[in-house]
């Protein structure tokens, strides 16, 4: 059903997004399919890299890591972008198409008072309603 899965990541937060990993990481296995991880970045030093080149080398490895520990074939893809908070959704959009991805796996936050007022963005609900594949949100 799946061939493809991709799982947008932030290497500096990845025991806030264990749940969706797993997830991830599980439905792979089920379809036999392929796992991407991804991230999108700037060129400014971060929790996660210094530089995007750091941060791809850093990306590789959690892929590989994750790939054997698990049985999976996997692969990662950092996205660079000049302004993330502005750009995260249409970079993520396009990655999906790039790669061929047939689902995608995207941690979510517990919906909180910045949801009701509309201040805090959804980048999973942006995903869901533009992308032309499966969305799966783990909360």
């Amino acid at each position: 059903m799946y061939s493809k899965i991709l799982v947008p990541v932030d290497l500096s937060h990845t025991d806030k997004m264990a749940k969706a990993l797993n997830t991830a990481i599980d439905m792979a296995k089920h379809y036999n399919a392929t796992l991407c991880y991804a991230t999108v970045t700037n060129t400014a030093p971060s929790a996660a890299a210094h530089n995007p080149k750091e941060l791809t080398q850093k990306l590789a490895l959690f892929a590989q890591e994750q790939g054997q520990a698990h049985g999976i074939d996997t692969q990662s893809r950092v996205i660079e972008s000049p302004d993330t908070a502005v750009e995260l959704d249409e970079k993520l959009l396009k990655v999906i198409e790039e790669t061929g991805t047939d689902l995608v796996v995207m941690a979510s936050h517990a919906p909180g008072i910045g949801d009701r007022l509309h201040i805090v963005h959804s980048n999973g609900a942006t995903i869901v309603k533009r992308s032309k594949v499966s969305v799966f949100i783990v909360r």
